[in-house]
């Protein structure tokens, strides 16, 4: 586990809405520790330290709770919608070597044919990997595809030691070519019936002048 990614975390035992707000109030941020049939453990983080290592999904931590190092996954983040600050984070233990699912965000790179775009339909896969091993994402190239080409969860190679959860014939991305609009005859329908609206309005203008 990478140094950058030691946090030290700091028991509390005060709880609720006054107490969160207090605590992010002092640039710290609440979180609650379970998993592998512990107690819960309630604790408080360095608010700037975890928010950079959280930019990337499925951030592990190594969290250093009196002196003793124990290793957590980040399962949830709660932010406030308006301010995107975060309120809570829930955290679940992690043991070296052991397996977890998690879902990992899916890359596209490289350029379809001309006159094709590529649909992203699955922006995650669910996979089984190494709880300290955790891929930032699986990458799809679609360059030089034609308009039709699919690629399904199957078709995507995986970093190592990974396996994938997801149903293997979910669509990941749809090659296929935009449909064209003519916006010059809409413009003009558009342009049309405005005039027989308000054709049709005049007289009763006219009459309410009168």
């Amino acid at each position: 586990m990478a140094e950058d990614n030691k946090v030290v975390a700091e028991h509390r035992d005060s709880f609720g809405k006054g107490a969160a707000r207090k605590i992010r109030a002092v640039g710290k941020i609440p979180a609650v520790i379970y998993g592998h049939g512990t107690e819960p453990q309630h604790v408080t983080l360095p608010g700037h330290q975890v928010q950079l290592l959280i930019r990337k999904a499925n951030a592990v931590l190594d969290l250093q709770i009196e002196g003793k190092s124990q290793l957590a996954l980040v399962k949830d983040v709660q932010k406030d919608p308006v301010h995107q600050i975060i309120e809570h984070l829930d955290l679940i233990v992690i043991k070296k070597g052991e397996k977890v699912q998690v879902e990992v965000p899916v890359h596209v790179e490289g350029e379809t044919a001309p006159g094709t775009i590529a649909d992203l339909d699955s922006h995650t896969l669910l996979l089984e990997v190494e709880a300290t091993h955790i891929p930032e994402s699986v990458v799809v190239s679609v360059e030089g595809l034609e308009d039709g080409a699919q690629i399904h969860a199957k078709d995507v190679e995986l970093p190592k030691g990974a396996s994938l959860v997801t149903d293997e014939d979910s669509l990941v991305v749809n090659v296929h070519t935009p449909q064209k609009v003519d916006l010059g005859e809409e413009a003009a329908e558009a342009a049309e019936g405005e005039a027989d609206e308000a054709a049709a309005e005049a007289p009763a203008d006219e009459a309410a002048a009168e």
